[in-house]
């Protein structure tokens, strides 16, 4: 923590270098004070960092529909209905002689009054498969033996399902090692240890290590491609989740650095050819290979906390403008048609008289005499500056019908790797990390296509991993049947 600089003797300053002084602490005074009103609702900070004080207000961008609370009509319900052939019957025969007059019933006569079921699931136990080879000699004196499968290379091993099914519950439901372990004993009466959970992981990762490949090489060609990252503790110290993604492809990669270096050592953005999604941080500006376009929704709530400490309109404003432009390009693309040309040249020009308007409240600082380096301005205006030089990245949305609004895709992407990481603590190894990567690119992207976790666990297990759909064909819908242990 630097020194803090002496305090000036009042008594030897002039009238025009108290003002001076006192313009200054002003200013520092109103730069803490927006520093202390900033939280997840007006700027970029994580809804974590607003502690567990009660929020006196919301400022949420989402308006009112108009509608009433709940289901809407038209609206697919859930509710849970009988099927035609259940799995077993159990009947319930009326008594075998009558209440009133005492005479035996003809229960061969009887007919079904009412049938009711119950959905449930049979209490799972592990079955223990024994494998045989035999040997047989010939009456020539030839020997011949039978072999083991692949598979079946130990004289006692786990099968594919309980492997698939522990390595779900740490890196698909982020459980720790140890309640997984708990879970598995319990349900199934297996006894697993967390050690070999462990091992598991790494033979995942090992399996699907060529779909995450695959998957990197279609993000090459995505027309549109959402970036962002994260900071992760890995091994005692913060290492960096980055995340590419799309609305069927999801691919993560760890790095010690977050810049560009890390960027380029996973090679996702550089050889990418479509636009380019993101929050604005520098390091992406630095690929200058193609386009860009920005998250609107940083930028909605930065407009939040920009109304709130000037009390100016043009805020307002510039939301009002984003999200309705945001309403009637998401209308134009369910109608299937482009956003209309003339629509797009009034928007841009509402936008830039907003960020004119805005400008003239909030003048530049002008750097004094004497002193060297950039003038610290306000922010405010550097949100308007912002505004000015990527007024095409920000409003590409309305004239492309592929990019989206916000960097929502990836920031969802973001969000597992952050469960992971408060329900079952940090990283221990790098390889950990880098295991979690790879088979939560292959779970995301899969899950995306139709496919079960569960079953993409299963079948890397088994040996024979569920490939990308590349020409956009979806997987069969999710039975919700799993395989028996």
């Amino acid at each position: 923590m630097p020194p803090k600089p002496p305090r000036p003797d009042l008594t030897q300053l002039s009238d025009t270098d108290k003002d001076r002084l006192i313009d200054v602490l002003f200013a520092r005074m109103d730069a803490l004070e927006a520093k202390l009103g900033m939280n997840s609702q007006n700027s970029s900070k994580p809804p974590s960092s607003d502690g567990l004080a009660k929020k006196q207000k919301t400022s949420s961008l989402r308006g009112k529909s108009g509608k009433a609370v709940g289901g809407q009509p038209g609206h697919k319900g859930s509710t849970l209905k009988r099927v035609a052939e259940p799995t077993s019957t159990k009947d319930y025969p009326p008594p075998s002689h009558c209440n009133r007059c005492h005479s035996a019933l003809a229960l061969e006569q009887a007919q079904v009054l009412e049938r009711r079921q119950v959905f449930d699931v049979p209490a799972m136990s592990f079955e223990v498969v024994e494998h045989r080879v035999y040997t047989v000699v010939c009456a020539c004196g030839q020997r011949h033996d039978s072999v083991f499968p692949a598979a079946v290379g130990d004289l006692a091993q786990y099968g594919p399902n309980v492997r698939a099914l522990g390595v779900h519950l740490t890196q698909g439901q982020m459980l720790p090692y140890a309640r997984a372990a708990e879970l598995i004993g319990e349900m199934t009466g297996l006894s697993v240890s967390p050690a070999t959970l462990l091992a598991w992981v790494g033979e995942a990762s090992l399996a699907l290590q060529g779909t995450a490949d695959l998957i990197a090489r279609q993000l090459h060609h995505a027309p549109v491609l959402c970036a962002d990252e994260s900071g992760l503790r890995v091994d005692g110290k913060l290492h960096w989740m980055h995340v590419a993604a799309t609305a069927e492809l999801t691919w993560y990669g760890m790095h010690a650095k977050r810049g560009l270096d890390a960027i380029v050592a996973h090679g996702i953005l550089p050889k990418r050819i479509g636009v380019l999604v993101h929050d604005c941080w520098a390091p992406y500006w630095k690929l200058d290979d193609g386009l860009h376009a920005l998250c609107n929704a940083h930028l909605l709530r930065e407009l939040v906390y920009a109304q709130e400490v000037t009390g100016q309109q043009w805020p307002t404003a510039m939301t009002e403008l984003l999200l309705n432009a945001q309403r009637l390009s998401a209308a134009a693309r369910q109608q299937g048609r482009p956003f209309d040309a003339d629509a797009i040249a009034a928007f841009t020009i509402v936008y830039n008289d907003i960020v004119r308007q805005g400008e003239q409240l909030n003048p530049p600082q002008l750097k004094p005499d004497g002193k060297s380096g950039r003038c610290k301005q306000s922010d405010a205006h550097n949100l308007l500056r912002r505004f000015r030089l990527h007024a095409d990245a920000i409003l590409r949305f309305i004239a492309d019908p592929t990019v989206p609004f916000s960097n929502n895709i990836a920031e969802r992407a973001v969000r597992m790797p952050k469960v992971k990481q408060k329900i079952s603590g940090c990283f221990r190894t790098i390889a950990g990390a880098d295991n979690f990567c790879i088979i939560r690119s292959c779970l995301d992207t899969l899950r995306k296509q139709g496919y079960s976790m569960l079953e993409v666990l299963r079948r890397a297990f088994a040996g024979d991993p569920i490939m990308l759909s590349i020409s956009g064909i979806k997987a069969p819908p999710i039975s919700g049947v799993m395989a028996p242990l």
